[in-house]
């Protein structure tokens, strides 16, 4: 593959990502990471630091869209940032001292797959406490970004999150939407939407500051990225007020599933049976209900 190939191939995949982020507020890193690791063969280290920073230029697309259209809940961007910003610093400390060790490579793979697996459970839990806040939607669309906060519980999920952050790049759309409606079931997929994007806007700043400061980030990478990101996340986020993006969520489990396991050392052989057979069940799923739903 030639340098303009590779480029070609990351916008690509960056566009993909972007668009995923935009519509369901979930699942870039989580896809961006293990694509530069497993697809391209970049460095662990490189790849984590690199996505931090593109991270950190294309969140911002997506969080003006919702924005603008005042699906934001700014009291709970507020409590999460003040736990996160702390928590993607010290989560890049961590990555850091990793980095001086000679199994720094195997041990952030390592982490990535397991925040992989987490993000995985927490996408499921979400379908759950999903379908328990459905009847409630109804007071939602009266509270919406007005929502009275928790303070304690927001803060500590901003600083867990930011930890994972700072060590994986992992984490920042697929856990903080799954635990804050856990925490405010009452919240429209709008406002979930998009208070998920804006509040990862400031903690990926610190971030990609820390990491430029102690990590390993290729400016080339970084920029190939953003070309596909960009537009990718402000179409994504666009089409998030006409779809709902339930297939699609399903689809990104199966994935990640297997790719998570791929990273913990599982053969390519069982973690693409595993992929093909996932991906091919849900399809089936989707159109039998969508064919029971016309009926």
């Amino acid at each position: 593959m030639t340098f303009a190939d590779l480029d070609f191939a990351l916008s690509l995949g960056g566009f993909i990502a972007g668009i995923i982020v935009g519509l369901t507020g979930m699942g870039g890193a989580a896809l961006v990471t293990p694509m530069l690791v497993l697809l391209f063969g970049i460095n662990p280290a490189t790849a984590v630091s690199s996505d931090v920073v593109a991270a950190a230029f294309m969140k911002p697309v997506g969080a003006m869209v919702h924005i603008r259209a005042k699906t934001v809940h700014w009291g709970l961007v507020a409590w999460l940032s003040a736990g996160s910003i702390p928590g993607v610093i010290l989560g890049t400390m961590v990555f850091a001292r990793v980095l001086t060790t000679d199994e720094a490579s195997a041990t952030i793979r390592t982490w990535i797959g397991w925040v992989l697996v987490l993000a995985v459970i927490a996408m499921i839990a979400k379908v759950w406490v999903g379908r328990r806040a459905k009847g409630l939607r109804g007071q939602a669309e009266l509270l919406g970004p007005a929502m009275p906060v928790r303070p304690v519980p927001t803060v500590l999920l901003g600083l867990g999150v930011g930890i994972l952050v700072g060590m994986t790049s992992v984490g920042s759309g697929s856990l903080i939407v799954t635990t804050l409606l856990l925490l405010y079931p009452l919240l429209r997929p709008s406002v979930l939407v998009g208070t998920d994007l804006t509040q990862a806007v400031p903690m990926l700043i610190a971030g990609a500051i820390a990491h430029a400061g102690f990590g390993e980030i290729s400016i080339a990478v970084v920029v190939s990225l953003l070309i596909g990101q960009i537009p990718g996340v402000w179409i994504g986020a666009r089409m998030s007020s006409r779809y709902d993006g339930q297939a699609l969520r399903w689809l990104l489990m199966v994935v990640l599933f297997a790719t998570a396991l791929k990273l913990l050392g599982v053969s390519s052989l069982i973690a693409g049976m595993i992929a093909i057979v996932g991906v091919i069940t849900v399809s089936v799923l989707i159109v039998r209900e969508r064919m029971h739903a016309k009926t």
